[in-house]
């Protein structure tokens, strides 16, 4: 044990037998589910920066998106042109997490991707 380990044991130790951890809330209860546990050790700093700082990845805004739109299709008429539109970005959405599950880069390219996304947003009458 490193005298920086020693020295913090010691100082927990007094503060214990000085009473400073009675009382804590949440004392007696598990400890918060780890949320960066699959996270590779020297990436956890920066996770947890990012996840402080309100960046969510792209692929939960995605599945928030999709709940999103099912939600609205539940409540649209179906034949409706709304709710057209809205299927076909449920469609490419879930496309694009299926790719990225996939490993693939399929619509990393933004020019791609665009491309896509405008075709399959587009209005369904036929462009002459």
């Amino acid at each position: 044990m490193s005298l920086l380990d020693r020295l913090a044991d010691a100082h927990i130790e007094a503060a214990a037998e000085r009473g400073e951890f009675d009382n804590l809330e949440g004392a007696g209860k598990p400890l918060p589910r780890d949320d960066a546990r699959d996270v590779p050790p020297e990436l956890r700093a920066g996770y947890r920066l990012l996840k402080n700082a309100g960046y969510v990845p792209p692929e939960i805004e995605a599945w928030r998106e999709i709940r999103d739109i099912e939600d609205l299709l539940r409540s649209a008429r179906s034949d409706d042109d709304p709710a057209q539109r809205l299927r076909r970005r449920l469609r490419w959405l879930e496309t694009r997490l299926r790719e990225t599950r996939r490993g693939r880069a399929l619509l990393a390219d933004p020019h791609y991707a665009n491309a896509v996304r405008d075709r399959l947003t587009q209005d369904s009458d036929p462009k002459p």
